[in-house]
């Protein structure tokens, strides 16, 4: 990813932060809704998972649902129907 210039246009830069920083049992809602409508929620995404952000809603994703997207088996292209393509 070159640079992080997509920092720019993030819909969160707008709020306070705090709101992506729950405390822990705190809902995540708020923070999501923001990113659903966000440019850069992708580019968000790729760099908390890159950089492995253990906090926070990154791309609409809590850290735990980051985590599980991390340890998901990878795909490696299309495969049949109703198969998984599984590396």
């Amino acid at each position: 990813m070159a640079g992080r210039s997509w920092r720019l246009d993030a819909r969160c830069a707008e709020v306070d932060p705090e709101l992506f920083f729950p405390e822990p049992g705190a809902p995540t809602a708020p923070a999501k809704r923001i990113c659903a409508g966000c440019p850069v929620r992708v580019e968000c995404l790729a760099y908390a998972l890159d950089t492995r952000e253990a906090h926070g809603v990154f791309g609409g994703l809590s850290a735990q649902e980051r985590l599980r997207l991390l340890r998901r088996p990878r795909t490696t292209g299309i495969a049949e129907e109703g198969q998984p393509d599984v590396a």
